[in-house]
């Protein structure tokens, strides 16, 4: 158990560090878009369409990228492969930290768009495979709680950094703690044993303490999963179990009104209340501060009383209140009171991750997880072709009215 927490612990001091990294730029990034694109205005259809447009691209690339990567480290190993998508995230940063120009910020979207398809989903699908690896049944739904939390913390740090730092520096800043977070990944985190040591110790256990007539009941799984690196071979397993089925219809509609919001939301706030880039700071604290609380604290004390299916029914309410709260927003300050709502909203991805990862053995978690960020990523391509026209659509009408009085 010691040497099990140890790699944990290197675990999520690397998802930290990238966390800090990746999420850095995100309240400066729409100020950005718009200086290289629409310079001196607050409001900018392209601006909203190339932001659309990338995500839709990057979630169709991560749809097909996340699956096999994940069935790529049940063979090859987790730290094998995380050092892919680590990697890749530093190009993009790096073109920005050495300008924000027009040009620069044309090839930092490229070059953004080609490596997100693999560093967004495979990075958190491969960390979750691993923490499955190294902590048992009992504990993982506290556990994957903590990982998402710590990945918060790390989104609450860059953030905080954002206040203090220029433009530029910011990327910089941001350029250096995700080559930081690859050499820590390279150094310290070990490679896991797929689980194999937590399945002799559960074997065992049952052997000593259950009958052998009710042994294959007390947990039950799927069968051993075969390769499954094509699409169809992915949807067979998605619909092999109505555990992954409605796993994976809640994933969908969950992540897609999520990418609606933040394809949409930086964009509104900056027409709609003239937001700039330390309101939209303010505004990403509340979210990081309150979903790291909730992920940390609430997630490990609610889930042992509640259980995974319990918890997953009270956080999608709480999900549903956070989205109408921003979709009647009347003043600057509606938005913060939306943003506490993430305290329950953000314990969505956690329960269901926990779920899934209880029905297949350890040698199949990377796929399975894989699989469910696909979904995800689904999402994320359908997403934009519906919000992006209705944003840009809904600004140019506000626009209209404000001209018109």
């Amino acid at each position: 158990m010691k040497e099990a927490a140890a790699g944990l612990g290197h675990l999520l001091v690397f998802a930290f560090l990238f966390c800090v990294g990746a999420f850095m730029v995100a309240p400066v990034i729409t100020d950005v878009t718009m200086a290289a694109l629409c310079p001196g205005q607050d409001q900018c259809s392209l601006a909203i369409y190339l932001t659309g447009l990338q995500q839709a691209i990057t979630g169709l690339g991560a749809l097909v990228v996340t699956p096999v990567v994940g069935n790529l480290s049940d063979r090859y190993g987790r730290k094998a492969l995380l050092a892919l998508p680590a990697t890749l995230s530093i190009v993009p940063l790096a073109i920005l930290a050495f300008n924000q120009t027009r040009p620069y910020f044309y090839a930092y979207y490229v070059v953004k768009t080609l490596t997100a398809m693999v560093s967004e989903g495979a990075m958190m699908c491969l960390s979750l495979a691993y923490v499955a690896d190294k902590v048992p049944e009992a504990q993982r739904a506290a556990a994957f709680g903590v990982f998402s939390g710590v990945c918060t913390a790390g989104f609450v740090a860059g953030t905080i950094a954002t206040r203090f730092l220029s433009v530029s520096s910011t990327f910089q800043v941001a350029t250096l703690a995700a080559i930081a977070a690859v050499v820590y990944m390279r150094a310290f985190v070990q490679e896991t044993d797929r689980g194999a040591s937590l399945l002799r110790d559960e074997e065992a256990s049952l052997l000593l303490f259950a009958p052998s007539s009710s042994t294959e009941e007390l947990s039950p799984r799927l069968p051993p999963l075969r390769k499954a690196s094509s699409l169809s071979e992915t949807a067979a397993l998605l619909t092999s179990s109505s555990t992954f089925t409605r796993a994976a219809v809640i994933t969908f509609f969950h992540s897609l009104g999520e990418a609606g919001l933040q394809t949409a939301l930086l964009y509104f706030l900056k027409a709609q209340f003239h937001y700039t880039k330390n309101q939209y700071a303010n505004l990403l604290l509340i979210i990081g501060i309150t979903g790291s609380f909730s992920q940390l604290t609430m997630m490990p004390l609610l889930a042992p009383k509640l259980g995974e299916h319990k918890l997953l029914v009270v956080a999608l309410l709480g999900s549903c209140v956070h989205g109408f709260l921003y979709s009647i927003a009347w003043s600057f300050w509606v938005p913060y009171l939306a943003a506490s709502c993430v305290i329950l909203s953000i314990l969505v991805g956690p329960c269901i991750r926990s779920i899934i990862s209880k029905k297949v053995g350890p040698s199949e978690q990377g796929m399975v997880q894989g699989c469910i960020a696909g979904i995800s990523s689904t999402a994320n391509v359908i997403s934009p072709l519906v919000f992006t026209p209705l944003t840009g659509k809904h600004l140019s009408l506000c626009l209209l009215l404000h001209l018109s009085t």
